[in-house]
């Protein structure tokens, strides 16, 4: 089929079997290479930044601060993939086909294994808020180190296995040169959407819920007591203030990342992807990435709340 006049092919030498290029005015090129160019620079290097530190220090090493380290890993891989993401902005992939298909298997377990990490920085933030007595026995960093090494595990056998199709031929879904597509059946993703989308994303938000609730009653608790606090100086079982702003910066980090993720999802989800016009697909795929770039911003603030010995301080 031959192209319409006035397109631009990806491949001009291959005329008849070239994929054709998504055509925009060269300041808005420009404009959009620049801007997603920088988010990716920054990406990666401030979430390098959350890695050292937390990797350089000992004292850095709680429980939480694991959690956010396994978050800083995977938003600096997302930083990584932004930059082919980029060159792919045209609608033209210049690599080759195996390039293609790993890119989108390491993006599907980044992916994957950031949002089981914020199911577990859920979990930890319940567990410090709803049972503070018992933080310490029911988290340590063993058992911390043993959830996200699974969570990556599982990760990447899951979508391994989920794309072994397209590994095994790459390019086979491909309806011309310069394209890149990766298919995978109906049953797979559904299974994908329950566990990477709607399983998770109803267990961090009934926990938080959770935490919210718990939170209230304290605060109305303090309140009650605090004549007595005054005079005994704390107040048994009464949530420290280091644990509240503490799951006050996480509880951001989860809605940042929620109002990134959801419109992705929900385009998967209602089947709006074919209706979408290539500039609003593309805002919805760099507002998901977008996510990643935020965390170093947030992190910081939730790494000064940790003392030398390693505990929450006041």
């Amino acid at each position: 089929m031959e192209p319409n006049r006035g397109t631009e092919l990806c491949f001009p030498h291959l005329f008849n079997a070239s994929c054709t290029k998504t055509v925009r005015p060269y300041f808005t090129s420009i404009l959009i290479y620049i801007v997603l160019s920088c988010i990716a620079l920054f990406t990666t290097a401030l979430n390098l930044l959350v890695i050292i530190s937390i990797s350089h220090y000992k004292q850095l090493q709680t429980p939480t601060n694991l959690l956010l380290l396994s978050l800083a890993v995977s938003d600096f891989f997302v930083g990584l993939l932004m930059s082919f993401q980029i060159a792919f902005i045209d609608g033209c992939w210049y690599l080759s086909d195996l390039t293609c298909i790993i890119t989108y298997v390491l993006d599907y377990i980044i992916t994957s294994a950031s949002i089981g990490t914020m199911v577990l920085i859920s979990i930890d933030r319940y567990v410090a808020i709803c049972d503070p007595l018992h933080y310490s026995t029911k988290v340590s960093p063993k058992r911390v180190k043993l959830c996200v090494f699974l969570c990556w595990l599982c990760s990447v056998l899951s979508h391994s296995s989920r794309l072994k199709d397209n590994l095994e031929e790459p390019g086979r879904y491909n309806s011309c040169i310069g394209e890149c597509v990766v298919v995978i059946n109906y049953v797979a993703g559904i299974v994908d959407l329950i566990l990477s989308f709607l399983g998770p994303f109803t267990v961090i938000i009934f926990l938080y819920m959770r935490v919210f609730v718990v939170v209230v009653s304290q605060v109305r608790a303090m309140r009650s007591h605090v004549a007595s606090v005054k005079v005994q100086g704390s107040l048994r079982g009464i949530i420290k203030k280091s644990e509240l702003k503490a799951a006050r910066t996480l509880g951001v980090v989860v809605l940042v990342f929620l109002i990134c993720v959801c419109p992705y999802f929900f385009v998967i989800i209602t089947g709006q992807d074919t209706l979408l016009s290539p500039s609003s697909a593309a805002f919805v795929i760099y507002l998901f990435y977008f996510n990643s770039f935020g965390h170093p911003f947030i992190c910081p603030k939730t790494l000064a709340c940790t003392d030398r010995s390693g505990h929450w301080g006041q």
